[in-house]
C-alpha cells in the first residue's frame, strides 16, 4: 500500500445487501434489486462498484440502475441543534437506462427509506419491453425498501429491548437486595435467636445475576408486532417491580 489511507480504505469489509428482491423475469429481460446501508454518497458509489466488479463480475449486468438517500450533517452544523443540523443528500445513476434512477429515487422517499442505496440490476434479454421495465424496477424496489425498513424497525426494537431488559435486572436485583436486608420489627419478635444464628426474615436471599437474553430468532422472524408486544410486557414489568420497591421501602406504621 502507498499510504495508510488507502491501506485503511482497503481493509474495509466489502458491502453487503441487507436485502436482495425476488427475479423478475420478462422475455428474456432479467430484473433483481438489492439495498445496501449508505450514510454517504460515497457508501453508496461503493456498493454500486462491488455489486458490479465483484457480485456481477463473472456475470456482468446490462444496466446497474442505483438511486440513494443518506442524512448528513449540514456544513457548519454540529448536530447539537436536532434534527435541524441535517438534510438528506439524495442522487441516482441511470446507468445507461433512462429516467430508471429517478424512479428508483422515487419510491425510496414513498417509503421512508435513509441511509440506502438501493440497486436494481438488469441484464438485457434481446428484446424491448417498452414502459413496463419501470414497473419491473419499481417492483424490485418497493420489496426491498419494504425488508429495509422492517430490518430497520427490528434493529431498533431489539436495541428497545436489550435497555429494558438491563434496567428490569438492575431493578430485581435492587429488590432482592433490599428483601433481604428487611429485618421483623421489635413488636413481631417473641424471643431473640440463639446465638449465632438468623432469624428466617434476616435470612440473604440469593442475589439474582443479569442474564442477557438473546433475540436471534426474534431478529430472523422480521415479527414487529411480537417485538412491540415484547416490549410492552418489559415496561409492565419494570412498572410492576417499581412499584413493589415502593411498597417495601415505606415506613412501617
Amino acid at each position: 500500500m502507498s499510504n495508510l489511507d488507502s491501506f485503511v480504505k482497503s481493509s474495509r469489509p466489502p458491502p453487503k445487501p441487507i436485502a436482495t428482491s425476488q427475479e423478475v423475469r420478462d422475455r428474456g429481460s432479467t430484473f433483481v434489486g438489492n439495498v445496501f446501508t449508505a450514510t454517504s454518497p460515497e457508501d453508496a458509489r461503493r456498493a454500486v462498484r462491488h455489486l458490479r466488479n465483484v457480485t456481477h463480475g463473472s456475470r456482468p449486468a446490462t444496466h446497474e440502475i442505483a438511486a440513494w438517500r443518506c442524512m448528513v450533517l449540514s456544513t457548519g452544523k454540529s448536530g447539537l441543534g436536532g434534527p435541524d443540523d441535517f438534510e438528506i443528500l439524495s442522487g441516482y445513476d441511470d446507468d445507461g437506462e433512462k429516467y430508471a434512477g429517478g424512479r428508483i429515487q422515487k419510491v425510496m422517499q414513498a417509503e421512508g427509506v435513509i441511509d440506502a442505496v438501493v440497486v436494481v440490476s438488469r441484464w438485457y434479454g434481446g428484446e424491448m419491453l417498452g414502459p413496463v421495465r419501470f414497473d419491473h424496477i419499481e417492483m424490485c424496489t418497493r420489496e426491498v425498501c419494504q425488508t429495509f425498513r422492517l430490518k430497520d424497525d427490528m434493529a431498533t426494537s431489539i436495541a428497545t429491548l436489550t435497555s429494558l431488559d438491563d434496567i428490569l435486572a438492575s431493578l430485581r436485583v435492587e429488590f432482592a437486595t433490599l428483601m433481604s436486608n428487611i429485618r421483623p420489627m421489635d413488636s413481631d419478635i417473641k424471643d431473640d435467636p440463639p446465638a449465632g444464628t438468623e432469624s428466617e426474615a434476616t435470612t440473604s436471599a440469593p442475589i439474582m445475576k443479569k442474564v442477557r437474553t438473546s433475540y436471534v430468532t426474534l431478529e430472523e422472524s422480521l415479527d414487529i408486532t411480537k417485538a412491540k408486544r415484547l416490549i410492552t410486557a418489559r415496561e409492565n414489568s419494570i412498572k410492576s417491580v417499581k412499584q413493589a420497591l415502593q411498597k417495601a421501602r415505606a415506613p412501617k406504621t
